[in-house]
């Protein structure tokens, strides 16, 4: 089981490679929220997303030997760009294996990394699956987009910095994809400071951890269709969901239109781009998803990487 011990050793390796990112305030997001909220930005972290911590921990923690024989991941965006870019760090092999419709945007972003790159399939499983066939084939070690301890721990040193940095909190919101982010942050602050109410954030149309945590087991998704793509998962991970019923206070759903018009006005109010999967938890503060009060409260901005093309399907669902 991860601890928060884990989490600390992680940041010990990764803390020189990896940005620390600030907290970010607006007064009109507070008084739409009722609550006193900081954005953990972690749309400004290298690669443009948190993905990098998890990447660069378990790149660290490998021996020389196995760093030697390269490593290959499945990835349709920001798994794939931290892992090509902490690769190009510590000059380790690194191969991607991503959807054939995979947006151009992203496949230069870890080619431009040094990576290589291979197109397969469209689903997540196809890609995943190729890339562990590659593994064995070329005897490259298979680097988890989020089921790995290592990953979870490297991902929660987000939420050793948001400790750090406040004083006080009394909730930290979450996007909820295959909940590697929010397993590494509710174990840290569970342990470290367990008055802080954990809460993950979904959208509606991608709803696999709310269903799951509801169930009390993992339930699986077909034919997911929500904007923010970095959350299509089909369901939350062997390892990282006993860990969120653990220590996860609630899951939270937004809307499509609610998710476009927190991406709006974080741009448009708060001068930031964040893509639709990091916008979640703003949608959920805008929108007063949470139970009522006037606390602290934090949300994590998981990225900021969205092609542009798709800002213009983004503002028109917003204004729809």
């Amino acid at each position: 089981m991860l601890t928060a011990k884990d989490v600390e050793q992680a940041y010990e390796r990764i803390h020189s490679y990896v940005h620390r990112t600030p907290l970010l305030t607006s007064r009109t997001l507070n008084e739409i929220s009722n609550f006193q909220v900081f954005m953990k930005a972690e749309n400004f972290q290298k690669s443009g997303s948190f993905k990098i911590r998890g990447a660069m921990n378990f790149l660290l923690s490998m021996d020389r030997q196995s760093r030697d024989r390269g490593v290959v991941t499945g990835s349709s965006g920001n798994h794939g760009q931290a892992l090509a870019l902490a690769g190009k760090m510590l000059g380790i092999d690194v191969k991607v294996v991503v959807p054939q419709d995979a947006s151009p945007a992203k496949v230069i972003a870890i080619q431009g990394y040094g990576a290589k790159l291979e197109r397969f399939g469209t689903s997540s499983t196809e890609r995943l699956r190729r890339a562990q066939e590659i593994s064995e084939q070329e005897r490259r070690v298979f680097v988890p987009p989020f089921d790995h301890y290592w990953i979870m721990a490297g991902q929660g040193t987000v939420g050793l910095e948001i400790l750090e940095q406040l004083d006080e909190v009394d909730a930290i919101l979450v996007p909820c994809g295959g909940c590697g982010l929010i397993a590494g942050i509710s174990t840290y602050v569970k342990e470290r400071r367990p008055s802080v109410r954990i809460y993950g954030v979904e959208p509606e149309q991608s709803n696999s951890t709310y269903l799951s945590f509801k169930a009390g087991q993992r339930v699986e998704l077909h034919n997911i269709h929500t904007i923010a793509d970095g959350l299509r998962t089909a369901s939350p991970g062997e390892l990282t969901f006993p860990i969120v019923q653990r220590y996860v206070d609630d899951i939270l759903l937004v809307s499509e239109k609610e998710i476009a018009q927190a991406v709006v006005f974080l741009l448009e109010r708060c001068k930031v781009l964040v893509e639709p999967s990091g916008a979640v938890t703003v949608a959920a503060a805008m929108f007063r998803k949470l139970p009522s009060g006037n606390g602290k409260i934090v949300a994590v901005l998981s990225g900021g990487n969205v092609d542009r093309q798709k800002l213009c399907e983004i503002f028109a669902m917003a204004e729809s």
